[in-house]
């Protein structure tokens, strides 16, 4: 499958580049280097590397608990390997771009870490089953689409307000593909989604 791809994958070589700093700064995401430099590789290398343990473990635990969902969904429903491939890669692109321009002259700015595909992946099964279970904190049940608005509300807040040097952006960005491009794909998912929000207030 290809969920245990991209973790195996992303395990080997957020570990090698622990201990290559110089490896680090080349794959990771770097505006200045993109634009300036034409370094267009780095919107994609950067969901390899992460800054440590937990914060590889975190995104691929989180990954793995919706990613081989989501795969089998997409291939059940015809969007096949490259439509997942299309949300998990396209969804890392699209959590980029706004970190793009707005630091396209800061040789200094890096980032790196696959937070924005796996929110796409994760706000797709939102969209499919939007009161599915998730679990908040990894302990407290709560409806998907509470969640959902609860994320992105708390993305926004702490993009503006924040300084514990997370990509807030790339979270808020990624989820936001990761409701689109299903639709995109089958135009009707949107009203299959509208029809899951409203049913359970009509038989309120």
């Amino acid at each position: 499958m290809i969920s245990y791809l991209i973790i195996g994958t992303t395990v080997v070589v957020s570990f090698i580049c622990f201990n290559r700093r110089d490896l680090f700064n080349r794959l990771s995401f770097n505006p200045y280097a993109i634009i300036k430099r034409n370094e267009w590789y780095r919107i994609i290398t950067h969901g390899f590397v992460h800054a440590d343990t937990t914060h590889l473990l975190v995104n691929m635990f989180t990954f793995w608990s919706f990613g081989t969902y989501m795969e089998s969904l997409f291939n059940d429903i015809g969007f096949g390997s490259w439509g997942f491939m299309g949300l998990y890669f396209g969804g890392m692109i699209f959590a980029s771009l706004y970190d793009l321009i707005k630091y396209r002259d800061n040789i200094y700015y890096q980032s790196i870490g696959a937070s924005g595909a796996v929110s796409a992946v994760l706000f797709s099964s939102i969209l499919f089953d939007p009161w599915g279970t998730i679990l908040l904190f990894a302990i407290i049940p709560i409806p998907g689409i509470i969640f959902g608005v609860l994320y992105l509300l708390y993305c926004q807040y702490m993009a503006k307000h924040s300084t514990d040097n997370i990509n807030h952006n790339a979270h808020f960005y990624g989820a936001l593909y990761g409701l689109l491009f299903p639709v995109l794909l089958e135009p009707s998912l949107l009203q299959h989604f509208l029809d899951q929000i409203l049913g359970v207030f009509h038989r309120l």
